[in-house]
């Protein structure tokens, strides 16, 4: 599948593996944040492959990634266990380090069993009766909707309809490919921000920092996502997003730090 592809490392000596950044996952210009760390991930996993499931992943995101461009990912693993492994790495290209990260890596079995506490599914219409991710309505080119397939909350579609920083709905590959642990990294950061239903048309809003904790491994189907900010301020903002599977089952949560232009010019 394109996902694999696009995320695919090689070896390239001594904790060192090599990649590639697709242009296809870019926001405007600039390649979509969690695309990188999941191509980071891909890094991290083929260090420790005993423990593929990224369960926390923290990155800062130093400077944007370049499309089309080669990378090399260093990895060191600082710890590691029979359950659990705890790796960093540092994503760079020609001129310097891109993203620096710090993750626990394990393996997530199908989490069958019943949560003892989870939150409650968001009300939402079906993917078919909600509305595709325009770029029109964000402000910004999005190479990246080739690559996937997002569906709004039809009251959430319109940039600044809500009146409300909160943006829910549907996400999958349009290839087929279903998700993982690994997708649900590129998940997480692949919505329009949640501040599109507060402040409309506000364009690329960058990244500093970005935590995905991954829960369990995704049934096949849809992803179900909802993204709320309730603190901006000084022209930062941060996220809150919660991801369920096809089976109603929390799968991952995320929180991020990042930028945003104000109305009227201010940072």
């Amino acid at each position: 599948m394109r996902f694999d592809d696009d995320v695919r490392v090689d070896p390239a000596g001594e904790g060192r593996w090599s990649g590639r950044i697709d242009a296809g996952y870019n926001i405007g210009a600039n390649p979509n944040g969690g695309y990188l760390l999941a191509v980071a991930a891909a890094a991290m996993r083929a260090a420790v492959p005993a423990q593929p499931d990224p369960l926390s992943v923290t990155a800062h995101y130093l400077k944007p990634g370049v499309p089309e461009a080669s990378c090399h990912v260093d990895v060191a693993v600082l710890r590691a266990g029979r359950s659990l492994s705890t790796v960093r790495a540092t994503l760079s290209q020609a001129d310097g380090p891109r993203l620096e990260l710090l993750a626990s890596m394990g393996a997530l079995d199908e989490g069958d069993a019943d949560a003892t506490l989870a939150p409650p599914l968001p009300a939402m219409p079906p993917p078919e009766a909600c509305t595709p991710r325009s770029p029109g309505e964000q402000g910004v080119a999005l190479p990246i909707l080739e690559r996937l397939d997002v569906r709004l909350h039809p009251e959430e579609a319109r940039a600044g309809a809500t009146g409300r920083a909160q943006v829910s709905g549907w996400i999958r590959f349009r290839d087929g490919r279903e998700p993982d642990g690994l997708a649900t990294l590129l998940f997480a950061d692949a919505f329009p921000p949640a501040v599109f239903g507060l402040l409309g048309a506000v364009g690329w809003v960058p990244t500093v920092e970005l935590t995905v904790q991954v829960r369990r491994r995704p049934a096949p189907g849809w992803i179900l996502a909802q993204f709320r900010t309730v603190d901006l301020a000084d022209g930062r903002l941060i996220e809150d997003g919660l991801l369920w599977d096809a089976r109603g089952r929390l799968v991952a949560q995320s929180r991020q730090l990042a930028l945003v232009r104000l109305p009227g010019g201010a940072r």
